[in-house]
């Protein structure tokens, strides 16, 4: 039984797969594929293609219902130990943003993993198309769960979308094309052997394709390469299938600084994107 009355934890089993993607699947933000069965499963077993290095750091997750004096699962945690530092790691959590069980499932995992530093939704899980974080405004109990509990958020990522096609946006008349991992590809400007300008973009899952990244050398820009390698890559997504587009922009940085975002957040603001949300991490 959790501290929190009325509310009592358990280790998730088989039998509980329908409730947990119900629970997983009504934190569903705009954007984002229904979680699958086949999606829970590589996340209970410890496995993403996104952010895979730091899942391979960890130790096999341990996964916990809450359920209710009738048996029913009311939320669901996955945690782990990070053995190369010690560190405890909660990395996903749904509870329908009842801030009551948001608490039992913290407390639970906390007390599961001991006295250490933890760390709360830092990296990505099969469960999502890249969502490395906490998407504050849709999940609002959970964020004041983790406030009460003592945890310190970091706010550093914007989350964007926009629907597709983009007919509005120009085109380059000439790029290449080259795969660069499994389920990306590159699209590249090159002039004289040297590349201008890139994008990575990853192959769409139900619909909805990413932008992992675009970027233009500093020595190019002005030049318009930037909006037309962004259509061109909305472009090259509708045409896999796409109808939805998502990017993440790591905007922390301050202005000014090598990491700064500011023209990048201009030209995705002006080119149809819209912010979904923000997505902060914490620790403890």
């Amino acid at each position: 039984m959790s501290p929190v009355l009325g509310v009592s934890l358990r280790p998730y089993a088989p039998a509980d797969r329908t409730a947990v993607l119900g629970l997983i699947n009504a934190d569903r933000l705009s954007g984002q594929p229904l979680t699958t069965p086949a999606m829970l499963a590589e996340a209970l077993a410890g496995r993403s293609g996104v952010d895979a290095g730091w899942w391979a750091e960890l130790d096999r997750p341990v996964t916990s219902v809450a359920t209710d004096a009738a048996g029913a699962v009311l939320g669901v945690v996955s945690y782990a130990l990070r053995p190369k530092d010690a560190h405890g790691v909660i990395l996903w959590l749904h509870c329908r943003e009842n801030e009551t069980v948001a608490r039992a499932l913290l407390d639970h995992a906390a007390t599961e993993l001991g006295p250490r530093p933890l760390e709360a939704f830092h990296f990505t899980s099969a469960l999502t198309l890249g969502l490395e974080a906490l998407p504050v405004r849709h999940r609002p109990a959970t964020h004041a769960a983790l406030t009460a509990a003592g945890y310190r958020g970091t706010d550093l990522w914007r989350y964007m979308h926009r629907t597709l096609p983009a007919p509005e946006l120009p085109r380059l008349t000439h790029h290449d094309t080259e795969p660069a991992t499994p389920d990306t590809r590159r699209l590249l400007v090159t002039e004289d052997g040297k590349t201008l300008a890139d994008a990575t973009i990853g192959t769409p899952v139900q619909g909805t394709g990413v932008l992992w990244w675009i970027g233009v050398e500093p020595a190019a820009r002005g030049r318009g390469l930037g909006r037309a390698l962004l259509g061109t890559a909305l472009d090259a997504l509708h045409r896999m299938g796409a109808t939805d587009v998502i990017l993440f922009v790591d905007d922390d940085a301050p202005a000014g600084d090598d990491r700064d975002r500011t023209a990048a957040k201009a030209l995705y603001e002006s080119s149809g994107f819209e912010e979904i949300d923000r997505l902060h991490s914490f620790t403890k």
